[in-house]
């Protein structure tokens, strides 16, 4: 009996020997804490010596670590100590056109980064390099001088496609001169717990995930240029499937949530839950499908924004030119509370969006608008509350109820809460759209506006339930103009203001 348990303990060891990694510091392979010091090669060295040893832990330690880029390999794990930097290189000649991201990988399984040190793209002093050198003719860009560097010339910090089985945990990433990271094609991917603060330059999106399946998001924090949690499709043959995005908070110069702007394979089964925007100049949710996607199974709760420029975008667009047109149907958005002020939610910031006398336009409503003959479809919006600055100007923009048919349709245009100019409603603007049900929404307008607060133009199948307009200017408060099998019960705004029901 002895000698059995003897056995079975020389086992246990021997199996958990087996199974713990190996860390490979990045000190023993010749890296040194000096800003002055590329850690280039050392850093790939101990990645390499734990991908060939089967796995392992590659540590970054306290201290300031300047790289230029590397190459994550299947069942490593990149770790930084509490106070470890991984400094970007200024020098964008430390990069070339196959390795434009600081961290980047290709086909691998069992990746990670991990621990609670900081991943420091210096992008501004990156994008200085970058603009003195193409002033110098060493590199070019056919774009830089007509509206800024390229993204072909600003790298991004992480780049992953097609990989399996990825986590990023813990660490902060900061100010990329590009996107800060991009997830391409990959399966099984576990975000959790991190911080990115990166205003550095333009095209600076938080998180891109573009054709990913089963994808989570969650308890993280993001303070972005650009759009901050943004999920993209560039395959037509591809889609991003089984993506959730919970319990974070979301800063952007552009929009906060997001699904598109590129959007040619599709969205499906997305869930997203428990987020916070704040400060963020465009829409707090942005459900973008302009280029043939198919986007579906959209299932939104629990949002707070505050200091927002727009609260809900649903836009089903023709920006593609060929003739396939996208599908955007089965969303359900729940619980929202956003405040809608007058100026510009991001002023301050580093890299602001568009200034006023650039697109200059009141108050922009919550909207949902598809195009003629190929509608927005089957959104439920429940719980709904929506607080405007209004104070609209006429000399500033105007569209006449009496022709709703003013208001542009940019089938082409990029999709963002601007790009009709200017719209008939304060509150919730609806057209090309059908099977819409908006039960329990309260919206609120601080200074006097001229527009009504609702209109829907062109909808087929409208139900409101439990309606609350309680502060109205302008009657009718409610415009109906060609929609179908409406049906409106518990509808409260204060006495001799009317709904409006145009048959045409």
């Amino acid at each position: 009996m002895k000698n059995i348990f003897t056995s079975i303990l020389l086992l246990l060891v021997v199996t958990t020997a087996f199974s713990q990694k190996k860390d490979y510091n990045i000190i023993a392979y010749g890296a040194k804490a000096d800003k002055n010091h590329l850690n280039t090669i050392a850093i790939q060295k101990a990645i390499d010596a734990a991908n060939n040893a089967g796995g392992g832990r590659v540590i970054i330690p306290d201290g300031n670590y300047v790289t230029g880029p590397i190459i994550i390999k299947s069942n490593v794990e990149l770790h930084l100590t509490d106070n470890a930097v991984l400094l970007g290189s200024t020098n964008r000649m430390d990069f070339n056109d196959k390795l434009m991201a600081l961290i980047s990988a290709g086909g691998q399984q069992n990746i990670s980064m991990t621990g609670s040190g900081t991943i420091n793209g210096q992008g501004r002093e990156l994008v200085e390099n970058v603009l003195e050198l193409l002033s110098k003719g060493i590199i070019t860009d056919p774009q830089w001088k007509v509206k800024r560097p390229g993204e072909k010339n600003r790298p991004t910090l992480i780049s992953f496609s097609n990989c399996d089985d990825v986590k990023v945990t813990g660490v902060t990433l900061k100010d990329a001169s590009g996107w800060v990271q991009s997830y391409n094609k990959c399966k099984n991917v576990l975000i959790d717990s991190i911080l990115v603060q990166s205003t550095a330059y333009w095209n600076n999106d938080g998180i891109d995930i573009t054709d990913c399946k089963n994808v989570k998001i969650i308890n993280s924090t993001f303070n972005a240029a650009d759009d901050a949690v943004c999920l993209k499709s560039d395959d037509p043959n591809d889609e991003c499937n089984n993506i959730v995005v919970e319990n974070c908070i979301l800063r952007s110069s552009a929009s906060g949530f997001k699904l598109g702007t590129g959007s040619t394979g599709g969205f499906k089964h997305i869930r997203v839950n428990n987020i916070k925007v704040y400060n963020t100049y465009r829409s707090a949710i942005a459900l973008e499908s302009v280029d043939g996607a198919v986007l579906e199974d959209i299932d939104i709760r629990n949002v707070t924004a505050t200091n927002t420029g727009n609260a809900i975008f649903i836009r089903l667009g023709h920006r593609n030119t060929d003739n396939r047109y996208s599908t955007l149907r089965r969303v359900y958005i729940a619980n929202v509370k956003a405040e809608i002020p007058a100026g510009k939610p991001d002023i301050g910031y580093p890299m602001e969006g568009p200034p006023p006398k650039v697109a200059p336009h009141n108050v922009v409503p919550a909207s949902i608008t598809g195009l003629p003959g190929h509608p927005v479809e089957d959104v439920v919006l429940e719980n709904i509350e929506l607080n405007y600055a209004g104070g609209a100007d006429k000399n500033i923009a105007f569209i006449s109820t009496d022709n709703l048919g003013q208001v542009t349709e940019n089938a082409a245009g990029y999709p963002e809460f601007t790009m009709f100019g200017e719209l008939p409603a304060w509150g919730f603007y609806v057209r090309h759209a059908a099977g819409i049900t908006i039960k329990n929404m309260k919206v609120t307008v601080s200074t006097k506006d001229f527009r009504p607060a609702l209109v829907f133009d062109d909808v087929n199948g409208l139900k409101l339930d439990k309606i609350t307009i309680p502060t109205v200017n302008q009657s009718p408060a409610i415009i109906m103009n060609k929609v179908l099998q409406p049906l409106l019960k518990d509808v409260n705004m204060p006495g001799g203001f009317k709904v409006l029901i145009i048959k045409q």
